[in-house]
């Protein structure tokens, strides 16, 4: 139902590259968290409290030779670190589902690269140890095996490698007289079906189709996904937005 709703809000950007997807998500959600605490909060209250939380720090450092009367100031620093973090929380109340809602979306967007048209892939299915035997994969038209879909279970776990036609398909697994299914989808554009099936029927544990995880960022040779991107660009973004709107 919420798919629905926030596709055809976001699913234009993915036309973009990945990294400017990002950091146009990153940016929409930071700043309505911004606003929302701004207009949630008392902003006088806050930046009196803040202003307080800094006094303190600094009576602090200079008490390090006294230590209980550090102490006794650390104590009421604790207090109004908490009176702020209490009146930080109201705006939470406005925020918490409506970023849920749009976290979903990008997960479901953002964390794996498609399947191509043509793109060899492997599908595998994880038993519990002590089933033994075969397995057997049934593929729809369009879909095609590089090895035979007859296979033995060994160490717990059977794969296949496969390419296809662009299109929607639903993979079925056949093992011990039960008979599992799992959808693919293979497209050219920035979309997929949940790579990871549980399935914890004292049979079979999971099955999954390997998409490779989208990263983002590349920083110093350090790949990122969607995520750490995502809380990266935020914590920037956060930085100059409560600048520029005297966010306390």
């Amino acid at each position: 139902m919420f798919e629905g709703v926030l596709s055809p809000v976001f699913d234009p950007l993915l036309s973009l590259p990945m990294i400017w997807v990002v950091v146009i998500m990153a940016f929409i959600i930071t700043l309505i968290i911004t606003l929302i605490y701004k207009f949630t909060t008392n902003q006088n209250l806050m930046k009196e409290l803040k202003s307080e939380m800094k006094e303190l720090q600094k009576e602090m450092k200079e008490l390090k030779s006294e230590p209980q009367k550090m102490m006794e100031v650390q104590k009421k620093a604790m207090q109004t670190n908490m009176k702020y973090m209490s009146h930080s929380m109201r705006s939470m109340l406005f925020t918490f589902i409506p970023i849920i809602l749009i976290f979903g979306w990008m997960n479901s967007h953002l964390a794996y690269e498609p399947i191509l048209p043509g793109q060899e892939f492997t599908t595998s299915v994880l038993f519990y140890d002590d089933i033994k035997g075969g397995t057997e994969l049934i593929v729809p038209q369009g879909i095609s095996s590089s090895g035979e879909l007859n296979k033995t279970i060994s160490d717990g776990e059977v794969k296949w490698v496969l390419k296809g036609e662009e299109g929607e398909y639903l993979l079925e697994y056949k093992v011990d007289g039960k008979s599992y299914t799992k959808d693919l989808l293979i497209t050219e554009e920035q979309s997929y079906s949940k790579p990871v099936k549980v399935v914890k029927d004292k049979t079979v544990r999971q099955i999954s189709i390997d998409n490779n995880k989208m990263k983002v960022l590349n920083l110093f040779g350090w790949k990122i996904g969607w995520l750490g991107s995502y809380i990266i660009l935020s914590i920037i973004f956060s930085m100059i937005l409560r600048k520029l709107f005297k966010v306390y």
